[in-house]
């Protein structure tokens, strides 16, 4: 099965990785509040009525901006809690190693902590790939 494009904008796409059952967001500079919670509805009306198997979520953040702290608190609140209960078994993000974005993962890691979903830090795709797939295998 190919994967499958289920969001496209100027500020991210999102497929679904038949492989490693999980869906993929590479996100582009800034996005609104609205555009923000727009793409993870999106994403959670997939993984609910999509029929196929959502196990994870990797997100590519290297090229993203600045994350708005309303956006933040409600993927915090709303977003994760919602695809763990619908399934989620875990994350993965992709980013540069900067000190602004390790502030704002740090953050998001102490919610996934909450949810017991585990969540780990990758500079590439490729060890993020390997990290999902032996997950997966268990």
């Amino acid at each position: 099965m190919p994967s499958l494009q289920i969001f496209n904008s100027s500020y991210a796409i999102a497929i679904y990785n038949p492989d490693l059952k999980c869906i993929e967001v590479t996100w582009h500079g800034n996005q609104t509040f609205e555009e923000y919670k727009d793409l993870f509805n999106a994403l959670l009306e997939f993984q609910r009525n999509s029929g196929l198997e959502v196990n994870g979520y990797l997100s590519d953040i290297r090229d993203q901006g600045v994350v708005n702290p309303n956006s933040r608190k409600w993927f915090e609140q709303v977003a994760l809690p919602t695809a763990v209960n619908q399934g989620l078994k875990w994350a993965a993000v992709v980013f540069d190693g900067s000190t602004f974005k390790r502030y704002y993962l740090n953050l998001i890691l102490q919610v996934a902590n909450v949810y017991v979903l585990p969540l780990k830090f990758f500079n590439t795709k490729e060890d993020a790939y390997s990290w999902a797939e032996k997950l997966n295998l268990k």
